[in-house]
């Protein structure tokens, strides 16, 4: 990998996406800017990137979309900008596998510190899977390929994991019966910290248990610790 990261803007706004670009440049990245999706994609055909900063509200295909799209390949981290005040649409972009999150507007050093922290974790061949790379591991009564983020309970029934589930899962499968803190979730699947009111991770655990867990309302593999944190309350050993 060059030691300049390619970064693809796209975002419907000519003024965001020439801030963006000039102050990534004037920071040592390269940058390249698309309009809308159509663009981005033909951009994509052409260019390999390191990161893409995704608007969610774009004319034609919204970042949400887009996002979803390509994070089923698993391929380009992807940091979205949200509008403030929208909740739902950070909540669902974590969901269909972003990286982070950052809302509109934004002061553009907690952008590049993002973008860092992303590329501090994508660069590093360990960091998605982990120590669990390449294996199938079983806990309670599920089975994750972590080649595939797939899972598979007892009765065969299948679940695919987001990006953003798969890297929370596995932070607590390499740490079985170990409470952690949201402040240390959040630092190990996004390298950030919480802001003030940051529910990140607790709507995460949400999601992952629907997954996870044969009664979400009543969890057993993923557990709550009062004033503590959440828990993988299991053994992990090798399913193969």
């Amino acid at each position: 990998m060059s030691d300049v990261h390619h970064i693809l803007v796209v975002d419907d706004s000519l003024e965001i996406r020439n801030a963006v670009s000039r102050y990534l440049v004037k920071n040592g990245m390269r940058v390249t800017k698309a309009e809308n999706a159509s663009e981005m994609d033909a951009e994509l055909a052409k260019s390999r990137f390191d990161l893409i900063v995704l608007d969610v509200m774009m004319p034609g295909e919204d970042g949400l979309s887009v996002c979803r799209r390509l994070s089923s390949n698993g391929s380009i981290p992807i940091l979205m900008l949200t509008a403030l005040g929208e909740e739902m649409d950070r909540i669902i972009g974590l969901e269909v596998g972003a990286d982070d999150y950052l809302a509109k507007p934004f002061n553009p050093r907690e952008l590049l510190a993002r973008i860092k922290a992303i590329l501090r974790r994508s660069t590093r061949p360990e960091i998605l899977g982990g120590t669990l790379t390449g294996r199938r591991v079983r806990f309670g009564h599920q089975t994750l390929d972590t080649d595939t983020r797939v899972l598979v309970d007892d009765d065969g029934v299948e679940a695919q994991l987001s990006v953003s589930e798969f890297k929370l899962l596995t932070v607590l499968l390499e740490r079985p019966r170990l409470v952690l803190t949201r402040e240390q979730l959040l630092e190990m699947t996004a390298g950030r910290t919480p802001g003030l009111f940051d529910r990140t991770i607790d709507n995460q655990i949400s999601r992952l248990r629907r997954s996870v867990e044969k009664d979400p309302m009543r969890p057993k593999l993923i557990t709550t610790v009062r004033g503590g944190g959440y828990c993988l309350s299991a053994e992990v050993e090798d399913a193969d």
